[in-house]
């Protein structure tokens, strides 16, 4: 171990080379080895250890593999040191994206021997431990929470004076426990508007260990953001009642997410915490009555470290909560954790991130130049607003399709690759419970194609077309059968989304004239809505300005998976993305939409559907014709 220390190659370690965590497990690689010149010899090393005999005994150890603390080299040897033995290794976070993470979290665990005291000690016990681990981990200045002198002596002698600590940014003791011990945990928090999610991690393995989502409780007080400021202005105890509710959710979950682990909730001590403006004042406890009103200023918009039991987390009492910057009043911890997991792929093209929610939060890159925005699209693209919508669950239309020539209707739910119209489908008859963000977006885009909107958004009733009901004085377009459907699109659901994609749209062309950049080479699109939806569809309705990318539109637009939870993990493994982040946030140049005289103009022009043909119903044939009158 040693060896491999003195020429840059890092073991990880926890028991300080005692033969005790195995983190330092290696192989060692026999043979003349032609690219080094060397041969590679097992009489090279000395013999397998009592050590290693006791740890292969006690928890196994691979044929040809060695523990580097236990051995000694005796002569030219090239060593193989796997990827979970190495001390800054990545993590790779499977989803829609890879993302490598090197594990470095600002916690980490550390075992240390004490020597026993005797009479001639009168130093205390704190200073023999604080000595004891710098003279057996090299930490100069370290000291111990206060929190834990009553816990000291006990843990000392349960365990004959070994112990292994938690030590928090290099610098403070935060927990203790007799003997040997190789986990300690965290979690990345995503407080969405709709959704919040937990992620637990084991912060010595980097690896996900468990997750839970529930609804946001808040949704009973407003189901968009402006609703819930609404809401606190309104009664003057309202930001407290959601502050009471987002907290108690919140720890139900982390609560849920040890329990899935089998974790002690006290072996939990770092949480990194991600949300939109007013998710984040709520979550402190800060009033976001004045993120409602020009000029939308926040109470902060730094990184926060804070005593997790601050924000009533029943956890460990020296557990810390981080939450992530804010980049502006109206840009939050969330889009920052989204710019943070995209940052090492932003280049010269034009990218747009945008993570589609309650509220649009819109990031616009090109090099080193940033902008941003939020765009107020409401909660129609998450199913809210829309007669038939729901969430993107097992049972939701997610996918449309209609013959322009037959007016015939299909479509696939999730929970179900079958398309409706199969045999299959039939056979397994799913329960079909709603249309999701997704859905609605290629149904209008397929209905607009068919002839069954207008360039304006209208239903076309003036004939007769499959599907088309009237009920009272409101008309129903089914998706499928009006007999048996239950599924049904009418006139208010196609408002609630122009009004939603033009939101977006015009945010989007506030950027671009703040970049100075005609059109979009790139759109990474983020949260639940970006993970189902079909670029193609995305393009059909007008939701970014056109066009994106001269060749392959379809290909420039990709979703990124919950990138909010995303980042929010980068920060919790790896100090230095923490780093990163707080600098990075200052050089976003914010733009207000709400202020912007261009927005309003923006907002009007995209309400239209670019798709939308002529009343032949022939698809495509409407863009050339009003290209063509233009001419």
């Amino acid at each position: 171990m040693n060896a491999a220390r003195r020429i840059g190659v890092d073991l990880s370690s926890i028991c300080g080379g005692r033969g005790l965590c195995g983190r330092c497990v290696c192989e060692p690689v026999l043979g003349r080895q032609q690219q080094h010149a060397i041969d590679s010899r097992l009489r090279h090393l000395t013999g397998i250890s009592e050590g290693e005999l006791r740890f292969r005994a006690r928890r196994g150890l691979a044929a040809g593999r060695r523990l580097a603390c236990r051995t000694h080299l005796l002569g030219d040897m090239v060593i193989a040191v796997p990827e979970e033995s190495q001390e800054y290794r990545a993590v790779i976070r499977k989803s829609e994206v890879q993302v490598d993470i090197p594990l470095q979290p600002v916690t980490t665990l550390h075992y240390c021997e004490l020597p026993k005291p005797g009479l001639e000690s009168n130093r205390g016990e704190e200073a023999t431990l604080v000595d004891a681990l710098h003279v057996q981990w090299d930490f100069p200045e370290l000291h111990l929470h206060p929190r834990l002198l009553p816990l000291l002596q006990r843990s000392l002698r349960d365990a004959d004076f070994n112990v292994t600590v938690a030590i928090r940014d290099g610098r403070e003791i935060v927990a203790l426990w007799p003997g040997f011990r190789d986990h300690v945990y965290g979690a990345a928090i995503d407080i969405g508007s709709t959704t919040l999610a937990v992620y637990l991690y084991d912060l010595v393995t980097g690896e996900a260990v468990s997750q839970t989502s529930a609804m946001n409780p808040q949704i009973r007080y407003g189901e968009d953001l402006m609703s819930r400021v609404s809401y606190a202005m309104i009664h003057p105890d309202g930001a407290n009642k959601m502050t009471l509710a987002v907290r108690a959710a919140v720890n139900q979950l982390l609560s849920e997410a040890c329990e899935k682990a089998n974790v002690a909730p006290q072996d939990c001590l770092e949480l990194v915490l991600v949300g939109n403006p007013v998710m984040h004042h709520l979550m402190l406890g800060i009033s976001p009555i004045e993120l409602g009103q020009a000029p939308f200023p926040a109470a902060t918009c730094s990184w926060i470290d804070l005593p997790a039991r601050e924000l009533a987390i029943v956890l460990n009492p020296l557990t810390r909560a981080s939450f992530l910057p804010l980049i502006a009043g109206h840009v939050g911890a969330d889009t920052a954790a989204m710019l943070l997991s995209q940052l090492d792929r932003l280049d010269e093209r034009v990218t747009l991130l945008v993570d589609v929610g309650t509220n649009a939060e819109i990031v616009l890159a090109q090099g080193q130049r940033l902008c941003s925005t939020s765009s107020p699209t409401g909660p129609a693209f998450e199913g809210a607003e829309i007669t038939c919508g729901m969430r993107a669950a097992v049972g939701a239309i997610e996918r449309v399709r209609i013959d322009p020539n037959t007016g015939a209707v299909k479509y696939r739910i999730i929970g179900c690759e079958h398309w409706s119209d199969t045999e299959k489908f039939q056979k397994i008859n799913p329960p079909v419970v709603g249309i999701c963000g997704s859905g609605i977006i290629e149904a209008l885009a397929e209905m607009a194609r068919a002839g069954v909107l207008d360039h304006s958004g209208a239903l076309r009733t003036s004939t007769v077309l499959p599907g088309m009901v009237r009920v009272d004085d409101c008309w129903r377009y089914y998706l499928g059968d009006p007999a048996t459907s239950r599924i049904f699109i009418q006139q208010t659901d196609i408002r609630a989304i122009q009004l939603a994609k033009a939101a977006l749209h015009a945010g989007v062309k506030l950027l671009m004239d703040a970049l100075g950049c005609k059109q979009l080479q790139r759109v990474l699109l983020a949260g639940a809505f970006g993970s189902h939806i079909d670029p193609k569809y995305a393009i059909a309705i007008g939701l970014f300005p056109e066009p994106v990318a001269p060749t392959a539109a379809f290909s420039a637009v990709e979703s990124i998976g919950n990138a909010a939870g995303t980042g929010a993990t980068m920060a919790l493994l790896n100090e230095q993305y923490r780093h990163k982040i707080r600098s990075k946030v200052l050089e976003v140049n914010k733009i207000e939409s709400a202020l912007a005289p261009a927005f309003q103009e923006y907002f009007v022009a995209a309400m239209g559907f670019p798709e939308a043909p002529e009343a032949t119903g022939r698809p495509g044939r409407g863009r050339r014709r009003r290209a063509e009158a233009r001419t």
